[in-house]
Order: C-alpha cells, then structure tokens, then sequence
C-alpha cells in the first residue's frame, strides 16, 4: 500500500446527519490537546462514504475569539493529520465499516505545531475500535 500524504476531499467529514450523530452517540477519550469522537458509519448511511476514515476538525469560537485564531489551529490540527493518518489507517481492521471522526482541539492557548502533532501522535497510539 503506498502512503498518501494528502488530505483530500472524500476524507473531509462534511455531512450534517453524521455530524449531529456523532455529538449524540459517538464514542469519545481524551488526547491532550484533542478531544476525539469518533463513530462509524451505519451501514445504511447514504450516500456510503468514499473514504474509510472521514475527519473534521473543530476549534472553540467561546476561547479563542478571533476567526484567524480559530482557522490557524485547525490548519495545525488537519496538517498534523495530513502527516500522520498513514499510521491511524494502519491500526484499522480490513473489514472495519468507514469511521467518522470529529477532532476538538481543546487546549485554552494556541500551541506550537510540535505539541499539536505530540497530540494527534497520542489520538492514534489511544484509538482502539
């Protein structure tokens, strides 16, 4: 299997449905400085996902004010993903259905890019389906 290290489209959690679903039953742990929910798809969700891992990434509009603040923590959060997400797809069983995964950055101050990858390094190691 040849690594991508991109992050492309069909892997962006876009769906309304999924996401209100994953807020009311999606299971979570804790990553300092990451909050992960995660669930799978239903196997009669439509339109089936394309992708066998679909991520978003989302940051607190009540701590950090400013939408520049807000953009550049979640541009830290997909990069250190984008890097990383060969090794998530490695921990997923062959038959496991397509994951949705919602990403909260949860930290009170903006981090530098090493410790939001040391974060997304620790989501992976912890996930266990």
């Amino acid at each position: 299997m040849e690594i991508s290290f991109t992050f492309s489209k069909k892997e962006r959690l876009k769906s309304r449905k999924m996401i209100g679903a994953l807020f009311i039953g999606g299971k979570s742990y804790l990553a300092f400085p990451l909050r992960v929910v995660w669930q799978p798809f239903p196997p009669e969700f439509y339109p089936t996902p394309q992708s066998s891992v679909q991520v978003m990434v989302s940051a607190p509009k009540k701590t950090f004010k400013t939408a520049t603040a807000r953009n550049r923590i979640k541009r830290l959060v997909r990069e250190a993903w984008r890097l990383h997400k060969h090794e998530f797809y490695l921990r997923l069983p062959a038959d496991h259905p397509p994951i949705a995964l919602l990403l909260m950055f949860i930290a009170k101050e903006e981090l530098t890019f090493k410790e939001v990858e040391a974060g997304v390094l620790k989501m992976i190691r912890k996930w266990e389906p």
